[in-house]
């Protein structure tokens, strides 16, 4: 799957590339972010530690946390490209793709629209993270539920959706209500669930690219027999199992002011299969996702989401868990300036009978984010975020099993 991934991000980036000089319309936005913060006592997870926040005891202060290129250009009237890369710099600076895809519409003047992506891409459960390269405009931090999708979870396939687009009615006919009702089939996401399992959940902006390998602390439980071959790294955009994966969603919206995205999200993995070369399980995957925002005012917003559902690998599903998450996000603009805050739950249910590998974690943040749009280019801000969290297979390292990260962060960001 990875070589696969490889020739989709060298076939997409030459279309897009041939596409840029013929295309007529061209569009790019992109932002280049650096932040200085205080670190967490313990290293990240990415470095083998157990902090769930970015910036672990080996990070550097003063970083270039992200840098993000999005680039859409139409093809004939009825097909369009996008593409969204991004480079990391933790653990190691890398560069790559986190969205490629192909576009379809149809181009009838009613209210009703087929329409289509093909590639690689977010499902749209989301409604926390709308700005530049699935970013959000409201907290640097994103809430632990789209911390996690932009980790583990991405969508390589085939998503189809037929709208309603209440504006295309002649006036008289108008009754405010926009729906969308959408399905996809997929491969590439076995490994989903890794990292809720032996990491627990966790609070950033750190976004996984295509092909990319995500190290974890390599906790005692995968010495075992049973997990011996399980490797220390979750690899969560590979094919394992052969079999697809489906997700069906329904979008609402009435007057652009209450918004309702409900989503069902299943991997269809096998738990059993194993690819020995890699290390990587199958694991089996379902949740479902609401996610809903009410515009209290022009300026002031708030957004809420939730999150519930079961993943599971090995034999006899040796791990078996189930996790949910919610968050309730309060934002408001005034003038260039915008105030968020956001408070979240989060845990993960060890269901399993593997003793040996105790997977059961919980936690809570309170994130309170001040912005500045200082120009139409330049953007700075100050967030601190207050994280408890308490995972068990911290004790194998002889570390509590409840920690407290406290985390100030200062950001710049240029875009273009």
């Amino acid at each position: 799957m990875n070589k696969q991934l490889q020739k989709l991000g060298l076939i997409g980036l030459s279309v897009v590339a041939i596409s840029t000089a013929q295309a007529q319309d061209f569009q790019y936005k992109g932002a280049i972010q650096a932040s200085w913060q205080n670190n967490s006592e313990y290293a990240a997870w990415y470095n083998r530690g157990v902090a769930v926040n970015r910036f672990g005891a080996d990070s550097e202060r003063l970083n270039l946390s992200r840098a993000v290129l999005d680039l859409r250009t139409e093809v004939g009237s009825k097909w369009s490209l996008f593409a969204s890369a991004q480079y990391v710099p933790d653990p190691d600076s890398k560069f790559g793709f986190t969205e490629l895809f192909a576009q379809y519409h149809t181009l009838n003047k009613g209210p009703r629209q087929w329409q289509a992506r093909l590639g690689g891409f977010y499902p749209r459960m989301s409604l926390e993270n709308p700005d530049i390269g699935w970013s959000s405009p409201y907290n640097y931090s994103y809430s632990a539920i789209n911390t996690w999708l932009g980790e583990e979870v991405r969508t390589f396939g085939t998503e189809v959706s037929y709208k309603h687009s209440d504006s295309r009615l002649p006036r008289r006919q108008r009754t405010g209500h926009n729906w969308e009702l959408l399905g996809a089939v997929y491969k590439g996401n076995d490994p989903a669930g890794t990292l809720l399992a032996w990491r627990g959940w966790a609070i950033h902006d750190r976004q996984s690219v295509f092909n990319e390998a995500i190290p974890f602390a390599p906790i005692s439980a995968l010495q075992a027999p049973p997990l011996a071959k399980q490797s220390w790294r979750t690899e969560p955009f590979t094919e394992v199992d052969g079999r697809f994966g489906y997700y069906l969603g329904a979008h609402w919206d009435y007057r652009k002011r209450h918004t309702l995205r409900l989503y069902w999200y299943d991997n269809n993995g096998d738990p059993s299969v194993l690819n020995y070369q890699t290390g990587q399980y199958a694991w089996d995957t379902k949740f479902y996702s609401a996610a809903y925002r009410f515009k209290i005012t022009r300026a002031t917003h708030l957004v809420m989401q939730a999150m519930a559902g079961n993943t599971a690998m090995g034999i006899r599903r040796g791990v078996d868990n189930d996790f949910s998450s919610q968050f309730m996000l309060l934002t408001h603009k005034w003038q260039d300036y915008r105030v968020s805050g956001r408070v979240e739950q989060f845990d993960v249910k060890d269901r399993d009978f593997w003793d040996f590998d105790p997977n059961t974690s919980e936690g809570g943040a309170i994130t309170v984010t001040g912005r500045w749009q200082v120009s139409e280019r330049w953007h700075v801000g100050m967030e601190f975020q207050y994280l408890e969290s308490k995972v068990a297979n911290r004790a194998d390292f002889n570390l509590p099993t409840r920690q407290i990260e406290q985390l100030w962060r200062v950001s710049g960001a240029l875009r273009f």
